[in-house]
């Protein structure tokens, strides 16, 4: 696609950045399906209905019921005065450590040189799945 830019007065001829970008290839990737049975449930009109595919419970109302742990855990944030700021981009390095133990063992040789990387990410979406379709 070619982008009219007027620069300095001057007229000037230029492709889209996505046409030069690595990712300018690429095509979307499908609606995702769990997102869609939202969109579904929230057009339905039944008022016998009941919304199983967000992962998130409901009271009779049909507004969000929070876990008594998930309040507890709340809780202990606040108590404990602990950080409550965004996680860095690759996630929280501690967390990343513990779970790189456990999945390949405190006594794994490749973890403790240093073979092993690890990342955090959400997953509502399949997000690790994705990345890893996506590089093979």
């Amino acid at each position: 696609m070619l982008a009219r830019y007027v620069a300095g007065g001057n007229r000037i001829l230029a492709r889209s950045a996505a046409n030069f970008s690595t990712w300018g290839g690429l095509t979307a990737a499908p609606a995702d399906p769990i997102l869609g049975l939202n969109d579904a449930f929230k057009k339905d009109t039944n008022p016998k209905k009941v919304l199983l595919g967000m992962g998130a419970y409901r009271d009779d109302a049909g507004k969000p019921f929070i876990l008594p742990c998930v309040k507890r855990a709340e809780e202990l944030i606040l108590e404990r005065n602990m950080d409550h700021e965004y996680a860095p981009i690759q996630g929280i390095d501690s967390y990343i450590a513990k779970c790189l133990k456990l999945a390949y063992g405190e006594d794994s040789k490749a973890l403790a040189e240093g073979r092993i990387a690890g990342s955090q990410s959400i997953s509502g979406t399949g997000s690790l799945r994705l990345g890893f379709t996506f590089f093979q």
